[in-house]
This record gives C-alpha cells, sequence and structure tokens, in this order.
C-alpha cells in the first residue's frame, strides 16, 4: 500500500527460484488520536530481509477460508473508512475509502483466492477501483496474491498497474502474519517489479489501544509498512482482532500523502447488496481483461463461492 499509486489497497494484501507451472499454475484528523498501553512496545528495524517470502502452494487446503483473527475476510464484509490525504501542492482533502469483501474466488497460481472489489475517493471523486487476491495457508498466514487497479482522473481511467503472482517476476506476499510478534523480522506483502510494487510490512507495536468512530478497541497490533519507492516512510496500520484495520496513519519525514484514516462503518451485506458487489466487481474484471493484457489476460475468470446466501 505503500508503493506509487492510490492507497486502495489499502486498507486489506516468493522466492526467485519458485516457478509458475504455466498462467493457471500450481476521517480522520491529520493527527493520529491514539494512545499506549504499558504493553505496547517498539520493535527494532532490520535492515537486511529477503525480497519476497517463501511460497508453497501445497500449503493451501482451504485457502479461500480467510478466518486470521487480525484480518477476517467473511464474504458480503463492508468497511468504510474516512480520513485525510494531501496533494502535491499541499492541499490537504478529504479522503474515502470503502472496501468490499465478494462472494467471489480467483484461482492464482493455483490457489482459489477472495476477491475484495475497492473503491478509493479523494475529495468526493473516484480515484481508484480495485480488485485485489487474497488467500490463507494452512498455518493462518493471509497472503497477497497480486491486484487490478485502475486509477482515475476526472472520471477517465489514466493508470493500470497489474501485478498477480507468476507473471512478469511477480511473487505473492504476506499481508498477516498467523502469529504477529514484536521483534520479528519484516516480511514481503508482494513483489511487483513491473509495477514497482515493493510493500513490505513489520510488526510494529502489540498491545495499543485506539478509538475510532465506530468503537474503543484495546489489545490493538500495529504494522508499519514500507516501499523502496518511498524512503524514511511508513504507513501505519492498526488492526483490531475479529474486525481488521481500523485506523491507518503514517510516520516519517518522506511520507508525501501523510495518510489518515479511521473506520467509521462495519456491515454485513444482505442478498441483493451483495449480488450488486458481485456485479461491480464482475464489471471490473471485465475492464481488467481489456486493458491488462499481458497479465490479466492470462488468468482465468473469478468465479462465485459455494454455500454463499445471496448467490
Amino acid at each position: 500500500m505503500k508503493s506509487e499509486r492510490c492507497s486502495t489497497s489499502l486498507l486489506w494484501a516468493l522466492l526467485v527460484a519458485c516457478t509458475c507451472l504455466g498462467p493457471f499454475g500450481g476521517c480522520t484528523k491529520a493527527q493520529e488520536s491514539t494512545t499506549s498501553t504499558k504493553a505496547e512496545t517498539r520493535s527494532d528495524r532490520q535492515p537486511s530481509e529477503k525480497k519476497s517470502e517463501e511460497f508453497n502452494p501445497k500449503n493451501f487446503s482451504d485457502s479461500s477460508r480467510i478466518d486470521n483473527q487480525w484480518m477476517p475476510m467473511k464474504p458480503g464484509t463492508r468497511l468504510v473508512y474516512e480520513g485525510t490525504t494531501f496533494e502535491d501542492d499541499g492541499t490537504q482533502v478529504p479522503h474515502r475509502v470503502v472496501m468490499n469483501v465478494t462472494d467471489l474466488t480467483k484461482v492464482i497460481g493455483g490457489i482459489r483466492s477472495v476477491v475484495s472489489w475497492d473503491l478509493d475517493y479523494s475529495d468526493g471523486e473516484l480515484a481508484e477501483a480495485e480488485l485485489a487476491f487474497f488467500a490463507q495457508d494452512n498455518d493462518g498466514n493471509v497472503w497477497r496474491m497480486g491486484e487490478y487497479p485502475e486509477e482515475y482522473e476526472g472520471g477517465k481511467l489514466v493508470a493500470v498497474r497489474t501485478w498477480i503472482h507468476g507473471f512478469e517476476d511477480a511473487r505473492a506476499g504476506i499481508m498477516m502474519k498467523a502469529k504477529p510478534q514484536v521483534g520479528t523480522p519484516g516480511y514481503s506483502q508482494g513483489w511487483g517489479p513491473a509495477v514497482n510494487w515493493t510493500d513490505r510490512g513489520k510488526v510494529d507495536r502489540m498491545g495499543a489501544e485506539t478509538s475510532v468512530p465506530v468503537g474503543h478497541y484495546k489489545d490493538v497490533l500495529v504494522i508499519a509498512e514500507t516501499s523502496q519507492s518511498e524512503p524514511d516512510a511508513e504507513q501505519l496500520k492498526y488492526y483490531a482482532r475479529g474486525v481488521g484495520t481500523v485506523r491507518v496513519g503514517w510516520r516519517g519525514a518522506g511520507e508525501k500523502t501523510k495518510e489518515t484514516l479511521e473506520l467509521v462503518k462495519i456491515e454485513q451485506l444482505g442478498p441483493k447488496a451483495l449480488a450488486e458487489v458481485r456485479a461491480k466487481a464482475l464489471e471490473l474484471e471485465k475492464s481488467a481483461y481489456k486493458n491488462s493484457r499481458n497479465v490479466y489476460l492470462h488468468t482465468p475468470p473469478a468465479e462465485p463461492m459455494l454455500g454463499v446466501k445471496g448467490q
């Protein structure tokens, strides 16, 4: 989420020797209002870390069931965030992010992955729409398998920066560890060199406490995200058990957008609303097949999950 693009990817997120078996193979205020508990600690930075994670496709027996306590992804969940960002001229503008966990899955690298459909608004205008793909391994780690983001200006498509595991040297990365711990090494959240996706995560704190419009959370996990393209800049994501991201902040003199977000709404969509989300996600996928001919065109279509209400 720190890579050079809008931040829809927001809030949700391999060794080079690993080969791909064919194309289908196998709202805040600018300053955070967070408090700390006595249990809160900070991790040390470790300069030498591998650029991608070891990825074993055989370790995904029920990959579309994502129940990690820090990043659950139940189909039909909608999370709405509001906050601010700064533009290049220093102007602070309202920022709104809507994340939808669809009832669709897509097979990537032989792994059936959950599809999220996310929307990013800047100053009331849609700045980015994105399909992102997640899978949980047998150990409980949540992996980001890739993404298809469309960026807009004035309602017109201006950029597409697709990266998907197995294409153009891209590798899946870990968005959330099963058992995050302070002091452990940083980890790749995905490696997409063709589009400059180099995001990394590191456990920054545990036992934090924060209040957002939807509630007050204790025992909060804070992950610091960085990227090669933005030195001395960190995006701070605050995770609450059973919910996921509840707050986004920043740290570092090199941070440009100074994005802040707070969770303002959580809802579980009914059958009609979920069907509308599914239709919109599939509409964006049609655009992906048209606009990403080197990557997305070579992936199998997204499919509805079996047994999910609302289909």
